[in-house]
């Protein structure tokens, strides 16, 4: 086995969820999620950090993956629901994972967590036939071609045409997931 293939395998990891504000650990692992979206979306991509922490932050569900045992944060998921006149549907954002731990894909790893949750709390609200997932993907950057065909691997579709979101072009991305039995 040559090093390459040595280096892709990934190292032991846990994806966890931040638990609600009322719980004693939530501040700081929110704070761990936070430092990673900081790390990916202000100093490496450039993002203005006003924008980057947002009114979503404090009533999002957030997941955050850590490389165990040292329990370092690397990488970051989170999902809300929006309810509005055209029916609800969940809003994944703030996908983040380090530079350094991209080629494990992990990235893949936490948006299949967010869709097990998704799932989930649709069926807890009723829900009977499939839950829809709402992300925009980058569209200009150096990655950005990457970042649409890696949402299409999981099964979303562009719809509509490219809009601006902090002053860089987004393609917005649905996902149906079925939740028939």
């Amino acid at each position: 086995m040559g090093d390459d293939a040595v280096l892709r395998v990934p190292p032991t990891h846990e994806i966890i969820i931040v638990p609600p504000p009322e719980h004693q650990g939530h501040h700081t692992l929110l704070q761990q999620c936070i430092q990673v979206r900081i790390a990916v979306f202000v100093t490496e991509q450039g993002f203005p950090l006003e924008v980057e922490v947002d009114e979503h932050d404090p009533t999002a569900t957030h997941w955050l993956l850590r490389v165990l045992p040292s329990l370092e944060s690397i990488g970051t998921i989170r999902a809300y629901r929006v309810e509005n006149a055209g029916g609800s549907y969940y809003k994944l954002s703030r996908l983040a994972v380090l530079q350094e731990y991209r080629h494990y894909k992990f990235g893949r790893n936490l948006v299949l967590a967010l869709h097990n949750w998704a799932e989930v709390h649709a069926r807890n609200s009723g829900v009977t036939d499939y839950v829809k997932i709402v992300c925009h993907s980058q569209a200009a950057r150096a990655n950005s071609a990457g970042a649409i065909a890696f949402y299409r691997k999981l099964g979303y579709k562009e719809e509509g045409d490219l809009f601006d979101e902090d002053g860089e072009p987004h393609q917005k991305m649905v996902a149906r997931l079925s939740l028939a039995e």
